[in-house]
Order: structure tokens, then C-alpha cells, then sequence
């Protein structure tokens, strides 16, 4: 797909409605409604990108920094109707030239672990060793007992 633009979204209620808005799309990822309120208002504070298609948003990043060499996608995500059509990919290009920008060396990301048989993960882990990223470290615990953490990496040089 090629007729959309990518934008970094500056004032905090735009980045809040439009990470509201994408997640409640995405109730395979993100049904948990405590969870995409708690999104949203962390991207209130947070760098984010928006790929917008015919004037509305359908796509989004967020990053988080860590410490001046390493941020993190804090959430992401694309509508139903918008994936597999490269928005994904030019979002996070977005994300790490602004990275690089910083002189940020590492881009992370946590998502549910292979252990756990979710299909829809499994397309998520999928897309970003596609991305370049590798698997670091699991964390079993990190979110909880059911839904094991996978912390992935990129060098950004």
C-alpha cells in the first residue's frame, strides 16, 4: 500500500485518541480495556507515530526511552483492515530514524513469548525478526503467569 503518509503526532490528545482508537480494534492483542486505557495515557507523554490512510489514522507506534542508549516500542499497533500492507514496516523505519536521530543504539520491544501457543503472537515475533530484531531474554513473570514476556532487540549502529 502506498497512499498513506506517516506523521509524529505532537499534541497529547491526538496520541491518546489515536492509540485508544487503533487498540480497540485489536481485541485479539489488546482485550484487555484497563490495559488500552493504561496505553493510552502512557502515549499522552511518548514520541508516537501515526500512519494515516484516506485522512484517518490506522496505524500507530510508540517509543519509550530507557537511557540514552536504548528505547523501546512501547505499543504499536495496526488496524485489521490496514495490516500486511508494509504500514508496520514504515512505522518502525519511522521509529528508528528517530532513534538514530538521538544516537540511540538499541530499539526494544516486549511481546508474548513463543511458549505461550497464541497464534496472533506468533505473527507479532514473526514480523519483527522480519524487522530485524532478535529474541534476548524470556521473562516469565513479567506480566504474569499466563502471558510470559519476550524482550527482543535491534542494533540501530
Amino acid at each position: 500500500m502506498s497512499d498513506f503518509i506517516i506523521e509524529r503526532i505532537k499534541r497529547p490528545d491526538d496520541r491518546q485518541s489515536i492509540c485508544l482508537d487503533i487498540l480497540r480494534t485489536l481485541p485479539d492483542w489488546f482485550g484487555n480495556e484497563k490495559a488500552i486505557v493504561d496505553y493510552g495515557q502512557q502515549c499522552r507523554a511518548l514520541p508516537l507515530f501515526a500512519a494515516y490512510a484516506l485522512g484517518e489514522a490506522v496505524g500507530f507506534a510508540a517509543l519509550k526511552q530507557h537511557n540514552e542508549f536504548t528505547n523501546e516500542i512501547c505499543v504499536m499497533g495496526v488496524k485489521p483492515e490496514f495490516r500486511h500492507k508494509g504500514i508496520g514496516s514504515v512505522l518502525l523505519a519511522a521509529c528508528e530514524e528517530a532513534c538514530r536521530a538521538e544516537g540511540v543504539r538499541f530499539l526494544t520491544v516486549k511481546t508474548l513469548a513463543d511458549s505461550h501457543p497464541d497464534e496472533g503472537y506468533a505473527q507479532t515475533r514473526a514480523f519483527y525478526r522480519a524487522m530485524s530484531f532478535a529474541p534476548l531474554e524470556v521473562f516469565p513473570l513479567h506480566w504474569d503467569e499466563a502471558n510470559p514476556c519476550l524482550l527482543m532487540v535491534k542494533y540501530l549502529g
